[in-house]
């Protein structure tokens, strides 16, 4: 960031009083610019035994599979963009159960947030940024060409969470 937003002034990189990290502040009006992480929301959608996933037709990690997920927007709660990015990726209409997974990805600056979510109905419909939808049951799903290490742990979690039935318990990683 060149230009404050508020008036238009240059802004400068410093570490702000009763600070304790490089901001960007403006020169005039003495605005201080915070960066933060940006959310990522997404379900760890089931119907049956099979777990929906979809092909990734958008950069980075284009061809590659994923779970219906993407960054969070204003007015909405996570649990509100997990099941909207759910329905626009994957086409598929999902009822919450639980918050299932929390992973800081330090070195993107971003924070995703997995619900476990239960598929009303097996119908796919896979929007723009997805290639392909599909159900996968544990011994198809094709670990060699998860997109993201975020998305392998939340799955590796849930077949886990499964497995003993369901806990209430949440999966909290730091990923640099």
């Amino acid at each position: 960031m060149n230009f404050c937003s508020r008036c238009s002034a240059q802004t400068n990189l410093i570490v702000p009083p009763n600070d304790n990290r490089l901001r960007q502040v403006c020169s005039q009006c003495g605005e201080i610019h915070y960066e933060n992480p940006k959310l990522v929301v997404g379900t760890v959608a089931f119907y049956n035994e099979k777990i929906l996933l979809c092909r990734r037709a958008i950069e980075p990690r284009r061809g590659k599979w994923t779970l219906p997920a993407g960054f969070m927007e204003l007015n909405e709660t996570t649990q509100e963009g997990a099941l909207r990015e759910t329905l626009e990726e994957a086409g598929a209409t999902v009822r919450p159960l639980k918050l299932m997974a929390v992973y800081d990805v330090v070195t993107a600056n971003q924070v995703h947030l997995f619900y476990l979510a239960e598929m009303i109905s097996e119908n796919l419909d896979p929007g723009e940024e997805s290639l392909d939808a599909q159900l996968f049951r544990e011994e198809d799903i094709p670990w060699s060409d998860i997109a993201f290490r975020s998305v392998e742990a939340a799955l590796r979690h849930f077949l886990l969470d499964r497995q003993q039935g369901f806990s209430m318990a949440v999966d909290h990683k730091v990923m640099r």
